[in-house]
């Protein structure tokens, strides 16, 4: 019956009625009639078509058909799905991407990463169905869509009484004590020792010295817990170097933990790198891949790597490069970041060119673009934190897209008062075997080689490439040299060492600084040794020095590296009207010192690129 009939008839039912209606009945019907009117009427307005919403559940979810286990029976799981003509799309390129053939596989992904016309549900599709290697392989594309990742798995539940500085201390507590150095020794010594005191003081239980140790309590309680917690994760970056000792991280929640510390101190980007750091080196132990996956820490690192800051993106590339084994076959340990390519790319990269700081540099704040007139070395990272502009990645890496561009870091101290540890008095020699090991794994060698360094930086690729020169698995390091850049490299020493001027950093001058004096019989003979060998080996070399005094502290002046000190006897060398700290940071990219940098770096290159 249509609605229109049965209101008209409700309507005659009312006026032929028998008895006369009481007083205001009469209206009451009158409502009710209309009232059962507008019920109808909404009800059909509403009416769904229910194979529809059927239609659209399916899409929410990824339906599994059951397939027998027996191994002898060859089933393909997507052969049975059941789907509609346009989701066709999705489940071909996931068919692709679990493929045997390696070729097949890294096109599944391309074709992943540059999709962007889905729907939410056709990611999440591909996010809740895609395996490891699929899911690295979009986190390490550029164009990928942030919807392929879900989000991390919830974390556990701290313990009843326990904070996320007390499980931190936890862990560093049960990792081994055995195979360390008096470095690790030291790091886990001290952030044992500091929070234990911090909780201590935390939870009123703090008596010294015999009497009411309340005063030495709130000098603890006043230091954030963030202080507290960067020396146990000094400690457990130390540790992560490793292999077994990554396993008990893994093995005692380490990876959670980690990854619940990385959320409460998003404004805090030195805990964070930290963290990344830890990330990083468990990552270069393979059997602990999966692991990571599996607590969320990729779906993390896809996001950072799309970070502004260069410092972030760089320590997620790092984490997501040891983890791709798909297309990367090196391995880059801890202080070695690469600038360029951070994603896959269909780019040949034909050369590589390795950026190597000097005393109280870094891997990324020593190579940005200059910002001030009066730069001072008191404050190596009060504003850094937040610095992005690093000219090899932002200039060098447009201008010469073949090349992998790589920066090294290592820690470096004026004075043995500010030295990180105390027991890691390192000389240059034990540095360059360091970094020369660290950079082998990263496939140096492998390819032409242009070194670029600052400072000290200049004397470890000095000595690295005469250690180079004596051990026959590293030849190709030698053979690959194509060329080699020193800004303000003291190469006969600086007056540095000589001055006792700032309790802060001078009083007790470090073993870097020593080994720069102008006396030091370890420095002549570095001098000795590579001028005749750079000779034998026709390096070309160009060189930059200052001309302009720096500012050491706040009670002195003093020019870092005289001209003729910064001469190595071969190459060209071009004075530049800047300080120490400028030399190595153009003004902006039409400067003459980029534009002769990079000059050098094609001429070099040449043959390589073209071919």
């Amino acid at each position: 019956m249509s609605l229109a009939a049965y209101c008209v008839i409700c309507c005659r039912r009312i006026g032929t009625s028998t008895s006369p209606p009481k007083s205001g009945t009469h209206w009451r019907d009158i409502s009710s009639l209309f009232l059962t009117y507008e019920v109808l009427a909404l009800k059909k307005a509403v009416t769904l078509d229910t194979q529809v919403v059927e239609r659209e559940k399916m899409k929410s979810y990824i339906y599994v058909h059951t397939v027998s286990l027996d191994k002898g029976e060859n089933h393909d799981p997507f052969s049975t799905v059941d789907i509609e003509d346009h989701e066709c799309a999705v489940w071909l390129l996931l068919r692709k991407s679990k493929s045997d053939d390696k070729t097949t596989r890294l096109e599944a992904v391309r074709e992943m990463s540059e999709t962007h016309h889905w729907h939410d549900y056709q990611y999440r599709i591909i996010a809740q169905a895609c395996d490891p290697k699929t899911l690295i392989g979009l986190a390490r594309s550029e164009e990928s869509d942030l919807r392929f990742f879900l989000l991390p798995p919830p974390l556990p539940s701290l313990k009843e009484d326990s904070s996320t500085e007390e499980e931190l201390r936890q862990l560093l507590a049960s990792l081994p004590q055995t195979e360390l150095d008096e470095c690790i020794q030291y790091f886990t010594s001290l952030a044992l020792s500091e929070s234990s005191q911090s909780l201590a003081a935390q939870k009123g239980g703090l008596w010294c010295f015999g009497g009411n140790g309340l005063p030495y309590a709130e000098s603890f309680g006043e230091v954030p817990s963030a202080t507290v917690e960067m020396f146990c994760l000094e400690a457990i970056v130390k540790h992560s170097e490793i292999s077994t000792h990554c396993d008990k991280i893994e093995a005692n929640g380490g990876l959670q933990l980690l990854q619940r510390l990385y959320r409460l101190h998003k404004d805090c980007p030195k805990v964070q790198r930290n963290i990344m750091r830890v990330i990083g080196n468990m990552a270069l132990n393979e059997h602990l891949h999966s692991s990571i996956v599996r607590s969320g820490w990729v779906s993390i690192m896809a996001e950072a790597m799309k970070s502004p800051h260069i410092m972030e993106s760089s320590h997620a590339a790092r984490i997501l490069a040891n983890l791709d084994r798909e297309t990367v076959q090196e391995k880059y340990q801890d202080g070695v970041y690469v600038l360029h390519p951070q994603y896959r790319t269909s780019q040949p990269i034909k050369a590589d060119v390795l950026f190597i700081h000097g005393l109280m540099g870094a891997a990324f704040k020593t190579w940005r673009q200059q910002d001030s007139e009066q730069a001072v070395i008191e404050k190596p990272m009060e504003d850094e934190d937040r610095y992005t502009t690093c000219w090899p990645k932002t200039w060098l890496a447009k201008d010469c897209p073949a090349l992998r561009i790589i920066s090294v870091e290592y820690d470096t101290s004026l004075s043995d008062w500010r030295a990180r540890c105390p027991m890691e008095r390192k000389s240059i020699a034990f540095r360059s075997n360091e970094l020369l090991r660290k950079l082998r794994a990263a496939g140096v060698g492998d390819r032409p080689v242009v070194w670029i360094s600052h400072s000290m930086g200049g004397l470890l690729v000095k000595k690295m490439l005469l250690e180079a020169s004596t051990k026959p698995e590293m030849s190709t390091v030698i053979n690959n040299t194509r060329g080699i850049i020193f800004y303000s490299v003291p190469h006969h020493g600086s007056r540095l060492a000589e001055y006792s001027v700032n309790i802060r950093y001078l009083l007790f001058p470090s073993l870097e600084v020593k080994e720069l004096s102008k006396d030091s019989p370890a420095l002549k003979t570095l001098q000795d040794d590579f001028l005749e060998f750079a000779k034998d080996k026709n390096f070309q070399v160009l060189n930059f020095v200052e001309t302009l005094p720096t500012y050491i502290g706040s009670m002195i002046k003093l020019h870092v590296v005289p001209v003729e000190s910064a001469d190595l006897g071969i190459g060209d060398l071009i004075p530049v009207d800047v300080n120490h700290l400028n030399i190595c940071k153009p003004k902006k990219k039409d400067a003459f010192l980029y534009q002769r940098t990079l000059q050098f770096i094609r001429e070099a290159l040449a043959k390589d690129l073209e071919n």
